[in-house]
């Protein structure tokens, strides 16, 4: 689906009234879990928390406020039952814990499609199955809610077993408002492959890549670690910023005219057709479930790799330097909470 054809949905497109009489079991109280729930509550929505028993979620959301179920006792009081959870633990704790819940007439509710695209999660026919997937961390999320404002969001419909399942997903996404700042329609292949490919070949995987290799380059040709960082890593979320507020044109012409000229005469040589290529052949891994069977054994297998992976970048001369050149600015830091 191209561009011109998805329409931008905001407040006036979606009637909320749909929600009034449901209860949304919120299970999970991560990030995304303590955002959308605290979201919905506060524009009058029932909301209840399903987490396990005694954990730090469990506190943090009956501090909030919230009536804290475990797992299974939300999943059956909830009329939306909305899955908060990491991936790779889905599906296990939906087979035990909320199968047996997914009675006709209720809602299955995601903010990723991984687990119904690659089969992992299989609902019954007869319930509603419904992606309400944020464009924004949690955090962001909350912040631009309590801002008056939204984040902008995905909405697909996978199973309409009653009819209503986009009026649902749509009037959660307003509950939340992220209909002040526009909601695209999709499908949950869409939603799913972009977002995984998204990840590994641009903002994380791609990213991370490019910075570091530049960094070594540096640091190998005899430059000072401490500069090579700056020039690699601290000045990228100056130029991203730039993108963010103006877009690609705008930044180029906020940076200099040799800056601008290297852009354009030696960026496509560093990153050009070979590696549109490679990114060619992620998206096909991606789309034809090899990323996520890859991913499924990796977890299954106590994520070795991803450890090894955590372990091997936090050694690595461009986190060392890095926390060092970080307490220069301390007082400009993004706070965690």
């Amino acid at each position: 689906m191209g561009a011109d054809n998805m329409k931008v949905l905001h407040d006036e497109d979606i009637d909320e009234s749909i929600l009034r009489d449901k209860t949304i079991a919120v299970i999970g109280y991560g990030a995304q879990g303590e955002a959308q729930a605290n979201c919905l509550a506060d524009s009058n929505i029932k909301v209840v928390v399903g987490v396990r028993e005694g954990g730090k979620s469990w506190e943090k959301a009956k501090k909030s406020g919230f009536e804290v179920l475990p797992i299974d006792k939300a999943a059956e009081k909830g009329d939306i039952v909305h899955i908060l959870l990491p991936d790779e633990i889905q599906p296990d704790i939906y087979e035990k814990q909320i199968k047996q819940h997914m009675k006709a007439g209720k809602t299955l509710g995601f903010s990723h499609g991984f687990n119904i695209c690659f089969k992992r999660i299989v609902p019954p026919p007869d319930v509603d199955v419904i992606m309400v997937a944020p464009k924004a961390p949690g955090t962001e999320e909350r912040k631009a809610y309590l801002e008056g404002f939204g984040v902008p969001g995905l909405v697909a419909v996978k199973q309409n077993a009653s009819g209503k399942a986009r009026e649902v997903a749509l009037a959660m996404t307003k509950a939340m408002h992220w209909t002040k700042a526009g909601i695209l329609e999709c499908t949950f292949e869409q939603e799913t492959y972009e977002d995984l490919f998204g990840e590994q070949c641009v903002l994380c995987g791609g990213l991370v890549e490019l910075m570091k290799n530049g960094f070594e380059v540096l640091v190998e040709a005899g430059y000072p670690p401490e500069m090579a960082y700056f020039e690699c890593v601290h000045e990228m979320k100056l130029i991203v910023d730039l993108i963010w507020q103006g877009g690609i044109k705008r930044m180029a012409e906020v940076i200099s005219n040799t800056a601008e000229y290297g852009m354009w005469s030696v960026g496509h040589k560093i990153i050009g057709s070979e590696v549109k290529e490679r990114m060619k052949e992620a998206l096909k891994r991606v789309e034809n479930g090899e990323f996520a069977k890859e991913w499924v054994e990796e977890y299954q297998r106590g994520t070795p790799f991803l450890k090894a992976s955590r372990e091997e970048i936090g050694k690595h001369q461009v986190e060392t330097v890095g926390a060092e050149i970080r307490k220069l600015f301390a007082p400009l830091a993004f706070s965690e909470k």
